[in-house]
């Protein structure tokens, strides 16, 4: 989202930009995991919309996001019972359609169609460009492990995960403040699950599990829950995705996959009271998720070099935090 939006600006702007994006589609965070069974948005679970430049950037691709109805979220103890009164708000709930990286992909699309997007290519090295000492050059790596050098840069924004950032800043012995100001960021990582019940749709499954769809927990395992056949778009097929706690997921995050699957399913079920076997199940291990420290200020930029970061991280962990970061370093640029 951050990456993607200050691109997207700096374009507008009229500046000429490429984006290098190690994955093998924009998004990060944003994103949507496909099954036989339907979708998960195992990263983002939806946004809220408070910044009007949010809005009105939203405002350039209708249709894409709707309302999701779970507005009432539950809060729930240890073994799922509601620990507090619901507490209905008026902020909307929004989810992108049909998929949460559907937005970011919208707006990627002008860059995608000029062709300066450069998908499954990792930054490894960023170097002074050895034709022009005041301009830059990217060191990069392949999916296959070839590597390829970009060069003729006026600037290099960084819009990665803090650690990632600050390490590739080491590495490249750049801009010694900037990778300084990052020590105070700490960021949580998150194992998320994904399961689905087609079973559900069965007869003799009128109802599976509790009457709400989306919910905070104080479970030591589980920090949010959420029905994904609930969001609009999404198919009718029983799917949940679980995410653990950001405390949980520190201790384990170098376990198996198949270790932290056992345990999150059986957490699962205590606070769902869902004991059927799912048909599907995934995972994902995020290592950069929730923001426990964040920056405390929107983006960071040595106008000397022309190296500048953007993140959630930044701000916080919201969708609207990595909007917010990307728009104002864009901005600072120019």
């Amino acid at each position: 989202m951050a990456g993607i939006v200050c691109a997207r600006t700096l374009a507008q702007a009229g500046h000429k930009v490429t984006v290098f994006e190690k994955s093998r589609d924009v998004g990060g965070r944003m994103a949507t995991r496909d099954s036989a069974f339907g979708t998960f948005d195992h990263g983002a679970q939806y946004f809220t919309v408070r910044d009007a430049r949010f809005q009105q950037a939203l405002d350039t691709v209708p249709g894409v996001c709707k309302r999701w109805s779970a507005t009432t979220i539950r809060v729930l103890d240890d073994l799922g019972r509601i620990a507090q009164a619901d507490r209905p708000t008026s902020e909307a709930h929004w989810v992108a359609t049909p998929g949460m990286k559907a937005l970011p992909r919208r707006w990627a699309q002008p860059l995608i169609t000029e062709q300066t997007v450069e998908l499954g290519s990792r930054v490894n090295r960023i170097s002074r460009d050895a034709l022009n000492a005041k301009q830059w050059q990217l060191h990069t790596q392949g999916p296959a492990d070839e590597q390829h050098v970009f060069s003729g840069f006026d600037a290099v924004l960084l819009a990665m995960p803090a650690a990632q950032s600050q390490s590739l800043l080491q590495e490249s012995k750049l801009v010694a403040n900037l990778s300084k100001q990052i020590d105070k960021v700490q960021v949580a990582p998150c194992w998320t699950l994904m399961l689905a019940f087609p079973q559900a749709m069965q007869p003799d499954f009128s109802t599976l599990g509790p009457q709400w769809n989306a919910a905070r927990s104080t479970h030591h395992r589980i920090a949010w829950l959420a029905r994904e056949s609930s969001k609009p778009g999404r198919g009718g097929v029983e799917r949940w995705t679980v995410q653990a706690s950001a405390a949980w997921s520190q201790e384990h995050l170098n376990d198996d996959a198949p270790r932290v699957q056992a345990k999150l399913l059986k957490a699962f079920g205590e606070v769902t009271g869902i004991r059927a076997q799912p048909s599907h199940q995934d995972m994902q291990r995020w290592s950069y998720a929730k923001t426990i420290q964040p920056l405390g200020k929107t983006h960071l930029l040595d106008a000397k070099t022309g190296v500048g970061l953007c993140g959630d991280w930044c701000l916080g962990n919201r969708v609207e935090d990595a909007f917010v970061s990307g728009l104002e370093l864009a901005l600072a640029v120019c």
